[in-house]
């Protein structure tokens, strides 16, 4: 047992500051609950949260700022600045001050996770759009921590009490989809949610429905031939080894007769196609989590919403299941138990 730690240590990557990333982060760290699990670590930088905290009248939050995870304080929210200048919060704005500091906190705490320092991440919401430069690439979190920890395949895999849904093809432009539709993908995103399912979530024998790609699930080829060609192959190899896969299911009648229900994960053709219906059903309170690295890393299923940045609208639900589910996917994967050993 490591002395330092008596609670697992959670980091909280800040995102976009001028967001509702701080005002959500702040609102679910005010949660008891929150604290008497774990020891939240927000990086960020100290004037931000101290912005957030004054302007949204939150005075009954605190933290304290430290300069390494060594001093980190486990009855408190920590803090570490991931950058060295103050920032400028401009509620609702765009700009590259707070990209700058996004992609700094995410790397930071890319940094702690590797070596161990804290158990899981939760990254709140932050902008491609002000992130990405001629030298960084930014797609999306779950490709940048695939690639960050040297994994070869992830899954991105929308989880919440009643649905939990997982993508073949991620960020990628509807026109681009069907290339990426093939059978060794759908195979290695198949092995991924299992395996989590079982490790993440405690589902002795999961039971899996398969989308299919095109409408009506391709209607026997007169729609398309990737479900006959590519998914039904698939599906037939898993069930022949004895695994609970079924499908493909035509997406708009597998939840429109809420068929979600009898099954513990779906796994959908593209991103649309599963999170539009995964959002219609939990957008409060589902969390985005990477299956399939050696991390732990969860995030609210929203976007940074600067139409409401700032104006103490934003619901915390999501960021608050957010933490709760890395708490709980840590317990599930043996790496803490309930007497704060890790």
């Amino acid at each position: 047992m490591n002395p330092r730690k008596n609670k697992p240590v959670i980091g909280i990557s800040i995102g976009d500051i001028n967001g509702i990333g701080p005002e959500v982060t702040l609102k679910a760290l005010m949660d008891n609950r929150i604290l008497r699990l774990v020891t939240p670590l927000i990086y960020a930088h100290g004037k931000a949260i101290t912005f957030y905290r004054k302007h949204l009248g939150l005075e009954d939050f605190n933290f304290m700022q430290i300069k390494n995870i060594q001093e980190v304080h486990h009855k408190k929210v920590n803090l570490i600045n991931v950058v060295e200048e103050s920032p400028e919060v401009m509620p609702g704005a765009e700009t590259q001050e707070a990209g700058k500091l996004a992609l700094a906190a995410l790397n930071h705490a890319i940094k702690d996770l590797k070596d161990g320092s804290i158990e899981a991440l939760v990254t709140a919401p932050l902008n491609k759009h002000n992130i990405n430069s001629e030298t960084v690439k930014f797609v999306g979190h779950t490709e940048y921590l695939t690639e960050a920890l040297g994994v070869k395949d992830s899954l991105m895999f929308l989880v919440s009490e009643d649905i939990r849904v997982g993508l073949v093809t991620g960020h990628l432009p509807l026109s681009e989809v069907s290339k990426q539709v093939t059978a060794d993908r759908i195979k290695s995103k198949l092995e991924i949610m299992l395996q989590s399912l079982k490790n993440d979530f405690g589902v002795g024998k999961p039971k899996i429905a398969v989308l299919g790609l095109n409408p009506h699930a391709g209607e026997e080829g007169l729609l398309g031939t990737e479900e006959n060609n590519i998914i039904k192959p698939v599906i037939k190899e898993y069930k022949d080894k004895g695994q609970l896969v079924f499908g493909p299911y035509p997406a708009d009648g597998f939840f429109g007769m809420l068929q979600h229900k009898k099954f513990d994960g779906i796994l959908a053709m593209y991103h649309d196609q599963g999170l539009i219906p995964f959002k219609s059903m939990a957008f409060e309170t589902g969390v985005n989590f990477t299956a399939g690295l050696p991390v732990v890393r969860t995030s609210p299923d929203h976007g940074t919403a600067y139409n409401i940045a700032g104006k103490n609208q934003a619901d915390e639900g999501s960021m608050r299941e957010a933490v709760l589910a890395a708490y709980d996917i840590i317990r599930h994967r043996g790496g803490w138990d309930e007497s704060g050993e890790s």
